[in-house]
């Protein structure tokens, strides 16, 4: 068995985290609605909107998981108020996609769609943090289902439902729209080290004009 933590270890840790979050050891599930089935046969990862070349951009299962496979050893902040910390992201980075599937110059934010018609909104320069990654995996594994296989976003330095479960493409777009949640009362940006949990904190610049 492990040895308990000593004091100066959970300082450490909460020292970590941004302000109002706690310590999680394991990985609570949490998602909105049912797991969804996957039928790896109609799996498909669309880029569609303000592509560069006008074009719509698709990869299937096998092409997708055959993309170049990066590892991000990364943190995750949930809303919710729980943070794990130092945990290994495997898949492929964002900008690998954005490389291969361009935006248009005009582009500012993406648009990250995913099963049911979910949706999460980002400014490019999110999406494009040599950070952000698409994961098939967390330490070594491949992710498990009610976690978001076969494919969830990561978003390191943003709260963890600006990266949805069960990702089926992105939407480049050349101006802001609000997302599932965003349109539900949760902050545009969602900066956890700034907590900005709802659109009630929103200062001018953080949403879409009106």
């Amino acid at each position: 068995m492990g040895q308990p933590e000593r004091p100066e270890q959970r300082e450490a840790a909460q020292s970590e985290l941004p302000p109002g979050q706690r310590l999680q050891r394991g990985w609570p599930v949490t998602h909105y609605g049912p797991v969804p089935r996957f039928k790896p046969e109609r799996w498909e990862f669309r880029v569609f909107g303000a592509t560069a070349d006008g074009d719509k951009h698709c990869w299937n299962h096998e092409e997708f998981t055959a993309l170049p496979f990066a590892t991000v050893v990364a943190d995750l902040h949930c809303v919710t108020k729980f943070s794990m910390l130092g945990a290994e992201w495997g898949g492929v980075l964002a900008r690998t996609v954005a490389e291969l599937a361009p935006p248009a110059p005009d582009v500012t934010h993406v648009m990250v769609w995913a099963e049911y018609g979910f949706s999460s909104n980002l400014r490019l320069a999110d999406f494009l943090s040599d950070r952000t990654v698409f994961a098939t995996h967390k330490g070594g594994e491949l992710l498990t289902a009610e976690h978001g296989f076969p494919v969830r976003l990561v978003v390191p330095h943003l709260y963890a439902w600006k990266g949805p479960k069960w990702v089926r493409g992105i939407e480049y777009m050349t101006a802001d729209r609000r997302g599932f949640w965003e349109e539900r009362g949760y902050h545009n940006v969602g900066d956890p080290w700034r907590e900005q949990r709802y659109s009630y904190q929103e200062e001018p610049g953080d949403g879409p004009e009106l």
